[in-house]
């Protein structure tokens, strides 16, 4: 009704004219702009058609992927096993980081300190190597540890060993390797080699077996300030060379203590003229020393034959 009287004001105007005592032209015509801004003030509000059907779609799509995020978290959630305290096996103290049972680190791992749990081992396994390193301020590399499937190596200034009651056992650094312990066995069927000096207040083999100091090549010297001891309680003593053993004391002597001295294959002297004797089997000969030092056996006589026989000597 109210498009149809705004449509056509002026008809209605005309049609109550017809009532000549109670309406004038001024009224009629007052009365048709009252219409007309009742008309201008009438518009629609809201979204009507396809607009308002793509804005429903929207927001229950967007529901839906509230309630698809919200599960997802939930999931996620339940799944690493987040708690106050931490995640999974991973907990969060006072003290640090707490990881309880196996863990495995894909990416380099920076701590202060690592230990196990009280009483229990640590273990550290990895499918290739494992390397430790300390480095300065500057990154530069100062004490490497690796140990992997080609063995194990250490590499820094000073290398040290010691005991439960801080005692050293063992030391290495340029200048020198220091072992520490009572005692320093070798295993090895060919021994040890040492390319330069050894220096050691002792040396004896295991009970039982024997001790052999060699040099294939070179010379083999012993030196001491104070004496050198060769002692084999239940066994001999065998010095063998090819060419000459030397005894020398430059401000002592040399003692030969022992109940027999035997002195094997001297040389026997013989008269540089004259016959010789027959008869019954030499068994007593005189020991004899030529100026040079050197010894040779002669026949012993009614006196000394040294003198008789000292061919050897020329």
């Amino acid at each position: 009704m109210t498009s149809s009287a705004a449509a056509h004001p002026s008809r209605t105007c005309l049609d109550r004219s017809a009532v000549p005592s109670q309406m004038t032209q001024e009224q009629c015509s007052h009365r048709n702009n009252v219409q007309s801004s009742e008309q201008a003030q009438v518009y629609k509000v809201g979204i009507y058609g396809w607009r308002k059907r793509c804005l429903y779609f929207f927001v229950l799509l967007l529901m839906i992927l509230i309630l698809v995020n919200l599960a997802l978290t939930i999931w996620i959630l339940k799944v690493m096993n987040f708690t106050i305290d931490g995640m999974g096996n991973l907990r969060i103290t006072e003290k640090g980081v707490k990881l309880e049972g196996d863990s495995e680190f894909l990416q380099p791992l920076y701590a202060k300190e690592i230990q196990s749990k009280p009483g229990r081992p640590l273990y550290l396994q990895s499918s290739r190597n494992v390397s430790i390193n300390i480095v300065n301020s500057n990154n530069q590399m100062l004490t490497q540890f690796v140990t992997g499937s080609g063995g194990f190596k250490a590499r820094g200034k000073m290398f040290e060993v010691k005991s439960t009651s801080g005692k050293l056992l063992f030391s290495a650094d340029e200048q020198e390797v220091v072992v520490g312990a009572e005692r320093l066995r070798v295993m090895g069927a060919q021994g040890a080699v040492f390319t330069k000096s050894l220096e050691t207040p002792h040396v004896r083999a295991e009970p039982f077996k024997e001790l052999r100091l060699e040099s294939p090549t070179r010379s083999l010297v012993m030196e001491a300030p104070k004496g050198i001891q060769i002692l084999a309680e239940a066994g001999d003593i065998q010095a063998i060379c090819r060419n000459e053993l030397r005894l020398e004391s430059k401000d002592g002597e040399i003692s030969l203590d022992a109940r027999r001295i035997r002195l094997m294959r001297l040389p026997e002297g013989k008269a540089a003229s004259g016959p010789s004797s027959s008869g019954t089997r030499q068994t007593v000969y005189e020991v004899c020393v030529c100026p040079n030092g050197r010894l040779f056996l002669s026949q012993a006589g009614t006196g000394s034959t040294c003198q008789i026989r000292n061919n050897v000597c020329l």
